[in-house]
């Protein structure tokens, strides 16, 4: 397919690389004209340094960009120069509310526009192994499909545009109340005397296994907190999360918790952090 990938930073670079590499026509946009060059370079592909001229005739335009208004910006000044029936995909964690805005615009001009979050982090991007949550026309969804798997191992349709959006709401209230047990169990362990090589070993192949404990475990233990997702970006996405439970009236105690206990990582100097940073802001009480 002729692609065009927007939004050429920590996610978007690898899985616009997994694009090249399956043998699609891919044009690469960087609002830093540097990185996207570079990443030209590296991959042999082509950049734009607008996004008009990314989007000139392109049947898929994807983007992995910052926040609702960077995804406003972009989509509104590449529908004009797509071709005739393009799909637009869009891999920012957004509000639900911005992707139908997006969908409905997008409608108006003869495209369509899929909201598709995804969950790995920078691992999964550069692996190739991005869970995909998707809303919007399934049909739409259907003809990206083959080159979404480039970097996808998992690609589900949830329902209607907004719906990938409410479902990586979903996944991020689960990852903050398992990584804050998680920090509290670090802590503890610490605290207690034990040694926590020992205490994983004892504890991470039964009922309190989870991804986190695996891979997040010893590194929070030694803190070292430089491992991908970072609190500013989780802070974001859980400030979605609350915006939307305030409408629909879901009551998320814990997420709020956590969100402030977020807060008070920044307030260290942790913004560039990852997330199971929340044992440092323990450990800082020890």
């Amino acid at each position: 397919m002729k692609i065009a990938f927007a939004g050429l930073g920590v996610m978007g670079a690898p899985m616009a690389r997994h694009l090249v590499e399956a043998g699609h026509a891919v044009t690469g946009f960087n609002r830093t004209t540097a990185k996207a060059q570079a990443w030209a370079k590296a991959t042999g592909a082509d950049f734009a340094p607008t996004v008009t001229e990314a989007a000139k005739g392109v049947e898929l335009f994807v983007l992995c960009v910052g926040n609702d208004d960077d995804v406003r910006a972009v989509v509104t000044e590449a529908l004009p120069h797509l071709a005739d029936g393009a799909v637009i995909v869009d891999h920012t964690t957004t509000s639900a509310k911005v992707a139908r805005e997006m969908a409905d615009l997008a409608e108006g001009q003869g495209r369509r526009f899929v909201d598709a979050p995804v969950s790995g982090g920078q691992a999964g991007a550069e692996n190739g192994q991005l869970s995909v949550m998707a809303g919007g026309d399934a049909e739409a969804l259907a003809r990206a499909e083959p080159a979404l798997k480039s970097y996808s191992k998992a690609i589900k349709h949830m329902g209607p545009a907004g719906s990938g959006q409410l479902t990586k709401m979903v996944n991020q209230i689960a990852i903050a109340g398992v990584v804050q047990g998680l920090a509290e169990a670090v802590h503890f362990a610490q605290v207690a005397g034990l040694d926590t090589d020992s205490a994983f070993d004892a504890v991470s192949k039964g009922a309190a296994q989870s991804w986190q404990m695996d891979n997040r475990w010893k590194t929070a233990a030694r803190g070292e907190f430089e491992f991908g997702f970072a609190v500013d970006w989780m802070r974001k996405d859980l400030g979605l999360v609350l915006d939307e439970a305030r409408s629909n009236g879901a009551r998320l105690a814990l997420t709020a918790l956590v969100d402030q206990f977020y807060a008070e990582v920044q307030a260290m100097g942790g913004n560039r952090w990852d997330t199971s940073s929340l044992a440092a802001r323990l450990q800082s009480k020890d």
